[in-house]
């Protein structure tokens, strides 16, 4: 699980380097960080779904897992738990910051892929290649957000950690059309959460976090039956 520990190390590295910078400017500056961080969500959102929609043999789905996962999230109000635990760190909007982080870290080919290629093949290129990314992510993120940010380590690991471990039962069921359509789905919750950090849409994107389940159920489904 190497590539699994230089990739929390990075998350963790980054946080500390831009919380110092982020005390060392002012509420403009930090302002301006707020909508770099959140154009640069809704460009990468952008990006998931124009690379994924023509790869979905199934053009509703995205639609169903959107509408499905923010019914239940709604119904289970994961927002509004979510930050009643963030605010017991933190004053500010961590809990915006920090799922804009877990997502942005978590829900990705490189983050899914790179622990089975660790486990099956002793490759750990993609880690280190996603560790690179989330270094710079999470020090940008931090500089804006605070140390804060740096807990969003212990969720990837605990994904990635998992992904590793469960990999011999993974690696037949992860296909690429499912990874397309997962991706798809987390595209639309990266690009709403670049939203929110704008301050034009406040979509509750945790609220929707249940989204990503509906695909993998979908293919359960269509597996056995």
């Amino acid at each position: 699980m190497i590539g699994t520990f230089v990739n929390t190390a990075a998350i963790i590295t980054g946080s500390v380097i831009g919380t110092c910078i982020q005390k060392g400017i002012g509420e403009k500056y930090q302002d301006a960080l707020y909508n770099a961080m959140g154009l640069a969500a809704c460009g990468l959102g952008l990006n998931a779904v124009v690379q994924n929609m023509p790869k979905s043999d199934f053009p509703v789905l995205f639609i169903v897992s959107l509408a499905l996962g923010s019914l239940i999230g709604s119904k289970l109000d994961l927002m509004k738990h979510f930050e009643e635990i963030t605010a017991r760190f933190s004053k500010g909007n961590l809990g915006q910051g920090l799922s804009t982080a877990i997502l942005l870290f978590c829900i990705g080919t490189l983050s899914i892929l790179g622990p089975m290629e660790s486990a099956l093949h002793g490759d750990n290129t993609y880690l280190f290649t996603n560790a690179t990314l989330d270094f710079v992510t999470s020090l940008v993120l931090a500089s804006a957000y605070g140390i804060g940010i740096a807990f969003a380590a212990i969720v990837l690991f605990l994904w990635q950690g998992s992904i590793y471990l469960l990999s011999s039962y993974l690696a037949g069921f992860l296909t690429g059309n499912l990874l397309a359509e997962i991706s798809l789905v987390g595209g639309f919750l990266i690009f709403s959460s670049g939203l929110s950090i704008l301050k034009i849409k406040d979509c509750k994107t945790l609220n929707m976090l249940p989204s990503l389940g509906v695909p993998v159920l979908w293919f359960l489904i269509k597996r056995f039956f």
